[in-house]
């Protein structure tokens, strides 16, 4: 469960590092193109040429993990009719976990993650990925399942999925106006050359990305939607980026005249952002158990 947070979370935060802020208070314009949605995007994250020009990125903050307030769901007891067994509660309160994130082009990924006393790591190369999972007392670096190689390879590059979206393959369509958090947003539908789909919504005023569609998490045996928001937006080297992420995962309605609990928000609060700093290639290379905590 804590990987598969931990691969929620990086996708968050490579999507999350391409946000800008702007000052724009027009009304939303229904006659806008998907294609002029996208230009006013850009625009208001920095410019193309800006965004172009970044090749490195680094990131620090803090994550929450381990909190829910849900009610836990008895379990049944094998061969005693209806008979059921009281899960403990789960923990209420979040744990803020610290860890370090840096990115390269093409698509590298380097995440650190303190838990526990001990730093846990995934890398992605771009093709191949490793972890390492102290924390399960496991002590040797290991690749990524297939499940896991194929959510590091629908992760954009870190000026996000819009930025030359045409020359990456991808199709931009406008679904309409919807409203998110009683603000007018524009919902862009992203198909990319492989057919995986991402819904982004765009705020009609500033013009940038408020929402973006998460990856479904599975809870008590059903999947969940997941939403991810942004907040907190503050200037980095001449662009803007947020520093907090809260990331929502929706009730299902299964038909049930028993309401599922609101499930808790996670955030992730980011302290340091720097852009094009200076990184070693060997970050970005299969870790070593030795090496795994140096690069901080």
């Amino acid at each position: 469960m804590m990987l598969r947070k931990m691969f929620v979370l990086v996708n968050s935060l490579v999507l999350a590092v391409s946000m800008a802020s702007a000052a724009d208070t027009a009304p939303a314009r229904p006659n806008l193109s998907a294609a002029d949605i996208v230009s006013k995007n850009i625009a208001a994250r920095g410019g193309l040429q800006a965004w172009r020009a970044v090749q490195t990125m680094s990131m620090e903050g803090k994550l929450g993990a381990g909190g829910n307030q849900r009610a836990p769901l008895p379990m049944p007891i094998p061969g005693k009719g209806d008979a059921k067994l009281q899960v403990p509660a789960r923990p209420k309160d979040e744990v803020q976990l610290p860890f370090v994130m840096k990115m390269e082009r093409p698509r590298k990924v380097r995440f650190e993650l303190q838990f526990h006393g001990q730093t846990a790591v995934q890398v992605f190369d771009g093709s191949n990925g490793w972890k390492l999972r102290p924390y399960l007392n496991r002590k040797d670096v290991e690749p990524f399942s297939s499940d896991e190689l194929k959510a590091a390879s629908l992760q954009p590059d870190l000026d996000g999925p819009l930025v030359d979206y045409a020359a990456k393959g991808t199709q931009v369509d406008l679904e309409g106006i919807e409203k998110v958090e009683d603000r007018d947003a524009y919902k862009l539908k992203l198909t990319t050359k492989t057919g995986h789909t991402l819904h982004v919504w765009i705020d009609a005023q500033t013009f940038l990305e408020s929402k973006i569609e998460g990856q479904p998490r599975r809870l008590d045996g059903k999947q969940h939607p997941v939403e991810i928001y942004y907040r907190d937006f503050r200037p980095v080297s001449g662009l803007q980026v947020p520093f907090t992420l809260e990331t929502k995962v929706l009730p299902v309605d299964t038909g049930s005249k028993v309401k599922e609990l609101p499930i808790p928000s996670e955030k992730i609060v980011i302290d340091k952002v720097v852009v094009n700093p200076k990184l070693d290639a060997s970050l970005f290379l299969k870790p070593n158990v030795e090496s795994a905590s140096i690069h901080n």
